[in-house]
């Protein structure tokens, strides 16, 4: 199978030189995605709704590549200030409450202090 390059249509892919996601075999590799809402260009101030977003944002990445939510194996939140992440748990209850993949939390700063959460995902591709 080839390689397969899936675009959210950010500029940052082309300045910076990535793939919102890439399909490789297999898997589905969804970049660190942030809860930048492309529809309205804006971002919530609130860490909740941006988590909410960014499922959102992955969940269009997996369905161009031929994959769902459902398919995920692996995530991994990053978030700027710890004490932002209890509160996202029902959010991450919402979307992969079910799923239950490998999960890795971390605090580190984000590119944009607007952004207060970030979400990677891999998936495995349906038989």
């Amino acid at each position: 199978m080839s390689r397969k390059l899936i675009s959210s249509g950010s500029e940052f892919e082309s300045k910076i030189g990535y793939s919102r996601a890439v399909v490789d075999g297999d898997y589905v590799f969804v970049s660190g995605t942030t809860g930048f809402n492309y529809a309205t260009n804006s971002i919530s101030d609130s860490v909740v709704e941006q988590a909410d977003q960014c499922f959102a944002n992955i969940e269009q990445a997996l369905k161009e590549a031929g994959a769902a939510v459902a398919d995920i194996v692996r995530v991994t939140y990053i978030l700027p200030n710890r004490d932002d992440f209890e509160p996202c748990w029902p959010v991450f209850q919402k979307w992969l409450g079910e799923v239950r993949p490998a999960a890795t939390v971390f605090e580190a700063r984000l590119l944009n202090d607007a952004m207060k959460i970030e979400i990677q995902v891999t998936a495995r591709l349906p038989k």
